[in-house]
C-alpha cells in the first residue's frame, strides 16, 4: 500500500471525525459508533496501519465482571474474526487535511445481508 503520493503524505496520526456504514442499495447511513465516535488512525513509513475506535458514550465498567470483559479477546488482528487472514482493499482520498478512507463494498456484522462502506479522519 503506497502511503505517499501526489496529493500529499498520508503517514502520521489522524483523529476520527465520523464512521458511518453507507448502504449501497439505499444510500442510508448509520453511525457505527454513535454521532461522536472516538478513534485514531496511525499510518507508518513501513506501510502499517493501526486503528482504534470506540463510542464516546461507552459506559465504564460497573463491577469486576464488566471490567474483566473489556479485556477478553480471542481475535488476532481484526475486530471482526471473519476478516483475519484476508486482504482488505482501502481507498484513500486526501483533501484539505481531511482523509477519507473507504472500503470496497462489503457486508458488516450489523448489516450481514447488505453492502456498504465509509470513514472520515482529520490529521492530528
Amino acid at each position: 500500500m503506497p502511503l505517499t503520493g501526489g496529493s500529499g503524505r498520508l503517514i502520521g496520526t489522524w483523529r476520527l471525525i465520523s464512521i458511518q456504514f453507507e448502504l449501497a442499495d439505499t444510500g442510508e447511513r448509520f453511525d457505527l459508533y454513535g454521532p461522536h465516535p472516538l478513534g485514531f488512525l496511525i499510518l507508518t513509513e513501513g506501510a502499517r496501519l493501526m486503528v482504534i475506535l470506540t463510542s464516546a458514550d461507552r459506559e465504564p465498567p460497573r463491577d469486576e465482571a464488566d471490567g474483566a470483559a473489556l479485556f477478553i479477546t480471542s481475535v488476532d488482528l481484526a475486530w471482526h474474526p471473519a476478516w483475519n487472514g484476508t486482504e482488505q482493499t482501502r481507498f484513500f482520498k486526501l483533501d484539505n487535511g481531511m482523509l477519507s478512507i473507504t472500503t470496497a463494498q462489503q457486508t458488516h456484522p450489523l448489516f450481514p445481508d447488505r453492502l456498504g462502506r465509509g470513514a472520515i479522519w482529520r490529521r492530528e
